[in-house]
């Protein structure tokens, strides 16, 4: 299962299973022990994530241009998917919106993995 509910920021919670930050730089405030693993490869390019924020791609743009730069990152992602398969992952990055979050991306490649 693959949880993106949760920001980096929530509580830790048991049910949160393996906690795997995927931003590029890490969060202000977080400790390192509240995350197992830190995927940065993961998290979206900066260029790509301040032009998203300041309404300069739309996202449709986003999605292309993030799932993108997955490419060559397919042996961490058949990794990621297998693990799915047997326990609870959490992703983890500091955007509320999970609609509008590349998170909701890497859980959809993951799953179709």
């Amino acid at each position: 299962m693959i949880n993106i509910e949760k920001t980096v920021y929530d509580k830790t919670e048991k049910k949160d299973g393996k906690r795997i930050l995927v931003m590029r730089i890490w969060p202000r405030g977080v400790r390192k022990d509240k995350i197992d693993l830190w995927l940065k490869e993961l998290g979206t390019e900066r260029e790509l994530i301040e032009a998203w924020k300041q309404g300069k791609v739309s996202w449709a743009e986003f999605r292309k241009r993030y799932l993108a730069s997955l490419k060559g990152k397919e042996e961490t992602l058949q990794k990621l998917a297998k693990e799915a398969k047997t326990h609870t992952l959490s992703l983890l990055c500091s955007c509320k919106d999970v609609h509008h979050c590349h998170r909701i991306l890497l859980k959809q490649v993951i799953e179709q993995i």
